[in-house]
Order: C-alpha cells, then sequence, then structure tokens
C-alpha cells in the first residue's frame, strides 16, 4: 500500500539548507590540495567528527572518525561530544544526527543525497495510509524523512526490526512502512501480520535471483549473505540475512572462506580491510554484472565535497523545532527498546578530533 508519487499539494519541508552562492565549489580546489590532511586540519578546528556509513566509497570510510549502519550511526550521533557532525550517508541519516543533537551543526556533503525508500513514501501519503489503520501501531523504517518519523510511532532499522516487533502488544495491529521486503522479512521471522507499505530499495531489488545461483555454482563453497531490503527470491538462498553490520560480523567470525554479498558492494570494502585472508565477492544484477550493487546516492558523497562542507559550513540540516520535537519521540522509542549495543568500527572517541 501507499503509492510513492508525490501529491500534487504536498508541501514538504525542506531540511537542507544549501550553500550560499559565493561558498567555495569544486571549481576552486587546487588539483595539488591534499584533502585528507586539510580535512584533517578543518576538523580539528572545528571540533568536528566524521560519520560515515558503509555504503560510502572506501577513501571516505578510511578517515571517518566512525563508520557503522544505521543503528550505529544513530547511536553514535546521539552521544557525539563534536560541535560540528559530517555525515557522510544519505540525508536521512543526517536528518536523524539533527534530531538527536538539536544545538549541534550537521553537514551533508551533498544536498542531493537521498533515498529511494524516502522518496517512495511521501508525508501525505503516509498519513493518509495512517489515518486509513487509526488502531495500528505505526512501525517505520529509519529510512524515510522526518515529517514521516514524526507521523510514526517508533523507528526500526534492520538490525533491530525483529527485536522490536517481537514487543508489540499480540493483539496490536501494524503497520510497517517503507520497504516491503524488510516488512516481508520480519513478518516470516516472527509470525506476526502486518500491513505493509509498497516501497523497495532501488539497490536491493536490482539483485538477480537466476544470477545468483549461476554465481553460486562457480564458487560452489561460497556462503551468501544478504540484507533483509533483498528480495525473498534472493534471501531464500542465503546462509545468513542480517542488518550491514551483522553481515559483517558474520564474514568475520565464520570459519568459512568465500562469501557472496547481496547488499550495496562498499561493505565489502570493510570485509577485505578486516579479513584479508577471506574472498568476497559482491552479488550481482539481471545482467550478471555487479554495477547494480552501488547506491547512486550515497555515491555523491566524495572527498571533494566533505573538504566543501567543512569549508562552507554546508550544505547544513535544519527543521523546525515542532517537527524536530515530533521525530525524536519514535527515534528514542527506538533506542530504547533496541537490544544492547555492539562494539562499533571506531577509530577514535567520537568528539575527539583526529590527529
Amino acid at each position: 500500500m501507499g503509492p510513492g508519487n508525490r501529491p500534487r499539494e504536498e508541501t514538504v519541508i525542506e531540511t537542507v539548507v544549501p550553500a550560499p552562492e559565493d561558498a567555495k565549489s569544486l571549481r576552486d580546489i587546487a588539483p595539488a590540495l591534499d584533502l585528507e590532511a586539510e580535512i584533517a586540519r578543518l576538523r580539528r578546528e572545528k571540533n568536528a567528527v566524521i560519520l560515515a556509513h558503509y555504503y560510502q566509497d572506501g577513501d571516505i570510510q578510511d578517515l571517518a572518525d566512525f563508520v557503522g549502519d544505521s543503528l550505529d550511526l544513530a547511536r553514535a550521533a546521539a552521544g557525539t561530544a563534536a560541535d560540528t557532525i559530517v555525515f557522510c550517508g544519505v540525508r536521512f541519516m543526517a536528518e536523524v544526527a539533527k534530531i538527536v543533537n538539536p544545538t549541534k551543526t550537521v553537514l551533508l556533503p551533498d544536498a542531493n543525497a537521498g533515498c529511494s525508500l524516502e522518496e517512495a513514501c511521501r508525508p501525505n501519503a503516509f498519513r493518509a495510509f495512517r489515518e486509513a489503520h487509526p488502531d495500528h501501531v505505526a512501525i517505520t523504517y529509519i529510512n524515510c524523512s522526518a515529517e514521516v518519523k514524526a507521523l510514526s510511532d517508533i523507528i526500526v532499522t534492520s538490525a533491530n526490526a525483529e527485536h522490536i516487533v517481537r514487543q508489540i502488544p499480540a493483539d496490536k495491529p501494524i503497520l510497517f512502512s517503507p520497504d516491503r521486503h524488510l516488512g516481508a522479512y520480519v513478518m516470516r521471522r516472527t509470525g506476526r501480520p502486518m500491513t505493509l507499505w509498497n516501497g523497495i530499495c532501488i539497490v536491493h531489488e536490482q539483485f538477480s535471483e537466476r544470477e545468483l545461483l549461476a554465481l553460486k555454482a562457480r564458487h560452489p563453497r561460497a556462503k551468501i549473505t544478504a540484507h533483509p531490503e533483498c528480495p525473498e527470491g534472493i534471501l531464500a538462498h542465503a546462509d545468513h540475512v542480517g542488518s550491514t553490520r551483522n553481515m559483517l560480523r558474520y564474514v568475520l567470525e565464520s570459519p568459512d572462506k568465500e562469501f557472496i554479498v547481496a547488499t550495496e558492494k562498499h561493505l565489502l570494502h570493510q570485509m577485505q580491510k578486516a579479513a584479508p585472508d577471506k574472498t568476497v565477492i559482491a552479488a550481482p544484477g539481471a545482467d550478471g554484472s555487479c554495477d547494480c550493487a552501488r547506491c547512486p546516492y550515497m555515491a555523491l558523497n566524495t572527498l571533494e565535497k566533505l573538504y566543501l562542507a567543512l569549508v562552507n559550513g554546508a550544505p547544513r540540516i535544519d527543521m523546525p523545532e515542532d517537527l524536530r520535537r515530533r521525530a525524536y519521540l519514535p527515534l528514542q522509542r527506538m533506542l530504547d527498546m533496541s537490544p544492547p549495543a555492539t562494539q562499533a568500527m571506531r577509530r577514535q572517541p567520537i568528539g575527539v578530533a583526529a590527529e
């Protein structure tokens, strides 16, 4: 349920403040500039912390203070002592950082770094969805806008969705939005019926069951690990299903040496760094290639744009306080209902500028 098209009459609150017209741009960056050194300098000067999702390019992951999945990053954002948060991910992630840190500056390297799931679940349509099911608990995947979060009861990530759904009283009906594949997976795991929003991730939707089986035939000893945003046809062949962080842990802790990974391909960077003795292969798309496993939104962030965000103090996340407060409540419920935190992929304490 829930159309992905934005109603014409809808007014969406813009949360990204772009850089001013006179701000430095990509053409102003000198070719010989040592970007990593300059980013480190600006990070110290501005008491900034760099948070990066596993789906970012490896060069961004390698200089970040903290690398993690959506739940890891939400916790890191909530706990940072830094004055400025540079969020190398997509817009909804940076919004979460601002929601839990109203007094801090939150920067997003590229203002256009959105998400197909967010676009598929617009506030007006979601409001109508809720109004059509007034007795339901609205459990919403974190891949959504601040406005949709504010209309929800509880936010979840792929790491904690099953755990949280199991805590909902059995007599309480549930709406699960916006990812239908994650929702269907949680339904199978818990046996709990839920009314699902009809949204998908454009990356995970592209994996091909036929090509996956062909790849498995070429690598018969490889274990398949898949993200629950994948269609059921992919998950049916997986030896392991889990969030991005859980997939990483599976590869690192497994005695096996070869893995096929069905999620955004930049997770393989952390796998290869942490377990260089193991072989990790990106799951293929319908044409047999692995290009489909690259999120075009995540790819918008670059070292150059990260540097410019620190220089210009923009693009910056901002939102009305009323919206922030309403979006905070279901996020806090998520943190309260989540299982205990595990050790994060952290380079140094959050809030301590890198040397």
